[in-house]
């Protein structure tokens, strides 16, 4: 496809005449896997000193082939070198310290060993205060609040984590995404060789609202074998924080509409699994192209919506929606 046919304009608050051009960013990947924190914990040090595992016994279960905590089977060889069961069979069964064949022994004093201990969450210095016995840990770390954010950006292999506030400076500054202050949104996308779909073509534009930031999506792929458009929104935190939130998307042209309405899905939630669950605005391609108007041969779609806030009214005990603030 020729991703340079796009254009899409966004506007935001009442901002309709200044119309702001958003460019299709090119693919780029980063190689950065390590967690980069921007936020700063005033008590992150105090909690390493006071929580920080001991040094001797978490190197002990370390393995020395993938440096990874081990858990049972713990092996070891007739020397008495250990590594974990899934580098075992990536060594050959021979022992990377000594060489010797491994066998099938198991170091079941460390293994003890390991049952007796609590240790601190790996996140700790990004905040979190939770100590666990060292089996329940690996658990938890899969799904502790504090665990860094991947990057949201569609369209690439982008590996860097990082806090939330450290992503939205990524997202602008590498991936040249476009930013806007508001809840309310009107997008236009326009495509002049509408009969061509790929994965390829998609959108992502960040708000800041409530003191929080979205992505908003949009994209052209196909379902089956059925090209479609589709818009959905995505809240930057977790998703206990997202069910406070609710929007709303619509699209239409000669006379008609489409609406949609939902909670958005944290950032925790992939963008890919968040498209194949279908959870947004889905428009069929000859529904898009009836909205356009003219001849049906240039795609020209104008997605409108906006955020609000859920709150809770303590009289009634229901929701009213806060519209924006």
């Amino acid at each position: 496809m020729d991703l340079d046919s796009i254009e899409c304009v966004s506007s935001s608050d009442g901002l309709d005449d200044d119309e702001i051009h958003l460019h299709h960013h090119h693919h780029s990947e980063f190689s950065s896997t390590k967690p980069r924190n921007g936020a700063t914990n005033h008590n992150n040090s105090m909690v390493a000193t006071a929580i920080a595992p001991a040094t001797s016994v978490h190197e002990l279960l370390e393995c020395p082939v993938c440096t990874n905590s081990m858990y049972p089977p713990i092996h070891q060889c007739h020397n008495g070198h250990t590594l974990c069961s899934t580098c075992k069979t990536r060594v050959h069964n021979r022992c990377p310290t000594c060489r010797q064949e491994l066998g099938d022994i198991r170091c079941l004093a460390l293994e003890k060993v390991a049952e007796s201990l609590e240790l601190p969450c790996k996140y700790y210095s990004l905040g979190c205060p939770e100590i666990f016995p060292y089996y329940s840990k690996l658990k938890h770390e899969t799904l502790c609040n504090f665990r860094p954010y991947s990057c949201p950006y569609a369209g690439s292999e982008c590996s860097v984590v990082g806090d939330i506030p450290f992503l939205v400076a990524h997202l602008r500054d590498d991936h040249k995404v476009d930013m806007h202050t508001g809840c309310t949104f009107n997008h236009r996308y326009v495509k002049s060789n509408p009969r061509e779909v790929e994965n390829a073509t998609w959108m992502l534009t960040v708000f800041h609202c409530f003191g929080q930031y979205f992505c908003l999506h949009f994209e052209a792929f196909q379902l089956g074998m059925a090209p479609v458009y589709m818009a959905f929104l995505r809240f930057m935190g977790d998703e206990n924080e997202a069910r406070n939130y609710s929007y709303s998307l619509e699209v239409g042209g000669n006379g008609r509409k489409l609406t949609w309405e939902g909670m958005p899905r944290s950032v925790r939630d992939s963008h890919r699994k968040v498209r194949d669950s279908h959870d947004g605005l889905i428009i069929q391609r000859n529904m898009a192209l009836f909205f356009s108007g003219g001849d049906r041969k240039e795609l020209k779609l104008r997605v409108t919506g906006r955020i609000w806030k859920e709150q809770q009214n303590p009289d009634a005990r229901v929701c009213i929606p806060n519209l924006c603030s």
